[in-house]
């Protein structure tokens, strides 16, 4: 199908478009494969703090305590209300209380009690939790990513078996510092030693982490069997 030399505007007629090769307009904007004014440099993206826990068990029995703690309290007070005596262990408490000295054991070993559970409480309230979550560099400051630990001691071991004359390895990474042992069956150790370094380095790197942690390496001979 063959179309009309002029470009028709009526109906049936085809017009052709016109075509925009990349780059000949002098006022074209910037393409999507280079970094426009509203895409943030990585160093822009704000500071990569680490990821807080929701704290879900111990507010759910904190919640769950408060709950039966109230409950009990206001069926207590309505059945006074409605011509009943108050439950005995209401008066016992009252009575003790009023009877005991400031200085007894049982009152001392609730207060301490009390005490060593808010200090529980304060203490989740003010850490982040989620050791086990380490937060990656952030290249936009609307965007968050972490990476568990498991995962990252993954990577690690399986760049460390990548490097010749390695036979096995155990990473151990926590948030600070990643301990990596391996063993090697052929090779000098400290050539062996030496790689490791630097594929280990790469690895760290690799894995975008805000804080990278140290790599400790050690490098042994595997043990005879029998």
């Amino acid at each position: 199908m063959s179309e009309p030399g002029g470009a028709g505007t009526g109906e049936g007629s085809t017009q052709r478009l016109p075509v925009v090769e990349r780059g000949t307009e002098p006022d074209a904007g910037p393409s999507l494969e280079k970094h426009g004014p509203d895409l943030p440099d990585a160093s822009d993206g704000g500071r990569a703090g680490r990821f807080w826990s929701a704290r879900r068990i111990p507010a759910g029995l904190v919640a769950l305590l408060l709950l039966l703690l109230a409950g009990a309290f206001l069926y207590d007070v309505v059945a006074v209300r409605a011509g009943r005596s108050a439950l005995g262990w209401r008066r016992d408490l009252a009575r003790q209380l009023a009877e005991r000295p400031v200085d007894d054991t049982w009152v001392l070993v609730g207060a301490g009690v009390a005490a060593a559970l808010g200090l529980w409480l304060l203490l989740l309230a003010l850490t982040p939790g989620l050791r086990r979550v380490l937060p990656m560099r952030r290249t936009h400051p609307d965007v968050r990513a972490g990476l568990h630990r498991d995962a990252a001691a993954t990577v690690l071991r399986d760049r460390a078996m990548e490097v010749a004359g390695v036979q096995s390895a155990r990473v151990r990474l926590r948030r600070r510092r990643a301990r990596v042992r391996a063993l090697s069956h052929f090779r000098e150790l400290d050539d062996v030693r030496t790689d490791l370094d630097g594929v280990l380095d790469d690895a760290v790197r690799g894995l975008g982490l805000a804080r990278p942690p140290a790599v400790s390496l050690r490098v042994a001979r595997p043990g005879r069997k029998g």
